[in-house]
């Protein structure tokens, strides 16, 4: 989460914090790069919830609800501590250097269940987060591993995803196109063995053409029933996690969720 609560205000309880309230913490191995100041406990009470007992803060309550079926992770650290390069680490494992996105990862493993529809999606209301499409980048991994970005502050389907239908042609007609144009980069891949940016790019072209067939249905969240829609509740939220059911019922095998423009919100 870029630029979200603190770990310890939310599902990390830090006891000795508040035993060392106002005091230098008992350990100079900190792994930051500034120096460390006092300790200052979490002013949010922490309850254990669920058959796990997970320890969750009051401002978690609803959450902690369903606690058990969340995996909540207390050993990650960054040697930066600011929010551009942790986001990269948290998404790619590092915060420097070129890796394939967790997304990139699951999906070349697992693969996808539905070939109509990307394997991995990035779900971004309003505008790429901080450090834009690397948090999603599938580096050395093949091209067709890469998250698909979708803005989901739209709710039409043109707008949703660019360019997804062709106003000017039928789908004979550009399907003929395709078939052409694969025909000539196949010709032009020939000679450029092994460039998985061309295979990519091929890749690619073929599935726009199938999400045509595919994403209406997906992405059309008037065809949740109304009490269903409601249970999200309003703002940004409310109006992209109903995508979230119809792509992963359709085999979409990653689907990661961002709230606003340069922040993120977790995972799933």
């Amino acid at each position: 989460m870029n630029g979200g609560p603190s770990h310890v205000d939310t599902f990390d309880p830090k006891p000795l914090l508040a035993k060392y309230a106002g005091k230098p913490l008992p350990t100079e191995n900190l792994r930051t790069e500034r120096k460390t100041g006092a300790a200052f406990p979490s002013p949010f009470k922490f309850q254990k919830y669920g058959q796990s007992g997970i320890e969750v803060s009051k401002l978690f309550a609803n959450t902690a609800k369903c606690i058990d079926d969340i995996a909540v992770i207390r050993s990650m650290h960054a040697d930066v501590p600011n929010h551009e390069p942790s986001l990269m680490l948290m998404n790619c494992g590092d915060a420097r250097l070129v890796r394939p996105s967790l997304g990139s990862w699951v999906t070349y493993g697992l693969g996808s269940d539905n070939q109509n529809l990307p394997g991995f999606i990035a779900m971004c209301p309003g505008g790429y987060p901080i450090q834009e499409t690397q948090n999603w980048q599938s580096a050395f991994l093949p091209g067709a591993y890469q998250g698909t970005y979708i803005d989901t502050r739209h709710t039409s389907l043109d707008r949703l995803i660019e360019n997804i239908k062709a106003t000017h042609v039928t789908s004979r007609e550009q399907r003929a196109q395709l078939d052409l144009l694969r025909a000539l980069n196949e010709k032009h891949q020939q000679k450029r063995q092994q460039d998985a940016a061309l295979e990519a790019r091929i890749q690619s072209f073929e599935l726009a053409y199938r999400m045509q067939i595919d994403a209406s249905d997906a992405f059309d969240i008037n065809k949740e029933p109304e009490h269903i829609r409601k249970l999200y509740g309003p703002g940004t939220q409310g109006a992209t996690n109903p995508h979230r059911p119809p792509l992963l019922e359709r085999g979409v095998r990653f689907v990661q969720v961002w709230t606003g423009e340069g922040q993120a919100v977790g995972q799933p």
